[in-house]
């Protein structure tokens, strides 16, 4: 016969794979992931959002024979493909971008924005991005909006006669803009995205 017994606190990582997976629905564990989650992605330094690392998930196959579960597939970073899912829809952006007229009045960038992801094995590690040719959901996530880019394919001396359309780019608010933060998307469950922006 089975006692029951009192429920052990729970490492915040397992909470908060838990929790995006609903969406962060409203309940004081998932709002505590949530916060948790901002603080890791508020500098300095940039954490990783989910580190799985520290939810202990595994089981011996010993004690998964005994409880009648079939051993699960496991990757090389000790996750079931579900779990993975999870982790690898996550995205993380670190925006440093400035976008400012210079003293001849030409519009100058400054884009040292960074992309953080999960490896195979489930290390974090930061890649050289940029906010506007990153995806669109940076836009929209900042408050912004994506525009056409436009590039002269013929001129003389009175300006560009014809124009050609190279795809679209990410911008601010305003033309000339500064943003600082980090943006981090989420799939969750029933497979639709969320976003979060958190300035500094």
């Amino acid at each position: 016969m089975l006692i029951p017994q009192d429920a052990k606190a729970y490492p915040i990582d397992c909470a908060i794979l838990l929790c995006m997976a609903g969406g962060f629905p409203a309940s004081a564990e998932c709002s505590a992931a949530k916060a948790e989650v901002i603080r890791r992605i508020t500098p300095w330094p940039v954490e990783p959002p989910l580190q799985l690392w520290r939810c202990p998930m595994g089981i011996s196959a010993q004690d998964a024979a005994l409880a009648g579960i079939v051993p699960l597939q496991l990757g090389p970073d000790g996750l079931t493909p579900e779990v993975r899912t999870y982790r690898d829809a996550m995205e993380i952006y670190h925006i440093r971008y400035w976008r400012f007229r210079d003293k001849e009045g030409d519009i100058m960038v400054e884009d040292s924005t960074q992309a953080g992801t999960y490896g195979r094995t489930g290390a974090f590690s930061w890649q050289r991005a940029s906010f506007e040719e990153g995806p669109a959901w940076l836009a929209e996530a900042v408050g912004g909006k994506r525009v056409t880019r436009r590039v002269c394919i013929r001129d003389n001396d009175t300006g560009c006669l014809a124009h050609q359309t190279i795809g679209s780019v990410n911008r601010g608010q305003r033309e000339i803009t500064s943003l600082r933060g980090v943006a981090f998307r989420y799939r969750d469950h029933t497979g639709a995205y969320h976003h979060q922006f958190v300035r500094y």
